[in-house]
């Protein structure tokens, strides 16, 4: 029962720690992040502006371009012409900055669309489909802002079943009490048994020598 006890209060701590600590921390985070992508959406909406063929202009290097082809062409050449996987500023794309890197373990070339947050995504090498890689890291925004406040839905859920789950005690803590109480009455009972067993053994019996009754008595 004290190991149950013991397992009881290290779940508690646990608890607390949630509450005080990771919880608040994630709930906080959250809420930012859900901020971060509400400006975004309302930034891509302010600076969306499809032509005839659904194509916002894009800025590559200084150069403005409002066909797709020519832009897409401008990334991959912007591409070839990297010397080192640091970003590098690239243009603007529908009122977010861009930024050109390059993943040394994937082998793989990247541009972060840059707002009140960051939305990275990997490029490939046709034209069209680098275009359409970024349209849909655009679009998907509102997708993501969904999961968030579920989660942070879920994460207010946990903080309030913490609150209560650790204001519960030991279940077993009365019956822990009384058998501790009696485990003390039994120990001080063998401890009184062992030192009345240590006073007896240690009593000389009655066939133990006297000092003196066997001398023989001096000469005169």
């Amino acid at each position: 029962m004290k190991l149950l006890k013991a397992n009881h209060l290290s779940q508690r701590y646990a608890l607390e720690d949630q509450i005080i600590k990771y919880l608040p921390q994630k709930i906080v985070s959250l809420d930012q992040r859900i901020e971060g992508y509400t400006a975004d959406m309302n930034r891509l909406k302010e600076n969306t502006h499809p032509n005839e063929d659904g194509f916002s202009p894009m800025e590559v290097e200084g150069v403005v371009y409002t066909d797709k082809k020519a832009a897409g062409s401008a990334i991959l050449a912007a591409c070839k012409a990297m010397t080192s996987p640091d970003p590098v500023p690239l243009g603007q794309y529908r009122g977010f900055a861009m930024e050109l890197s390059f993943e040394s373990f994937t082998k793989e070339f990247r541009i972060t669309l840059k707002g009140t947050l960051t939305h990275t995504t990997g490029l490939g090498t046709d034209i069209f489909g680098n275009i359409l890689r970024l349209d849909n890291l655009l679009g998907g925004m509102e997708e993501r802002l969904i999961a968030c406040r579920e989660q942070l839905e879920n994460v207010n859920v946990q903080l309030a079943n913490a609150k209560q789950e650790v204001e519960k005690p030991f279940p077993q803590e009365d019956e822990l009490k009384t058998k501790s109480a009696r485990l003390d009455e039994l120990n001080i009972m063998l401890n009184m048994d062992k030192r009345e067993s240590e006073i007896v053994d240690g009593e000389p019996g009655e066939d133990a020598p006297t000092a003196g009754r066997d001398e023989p008595a001096p000469e005169r």
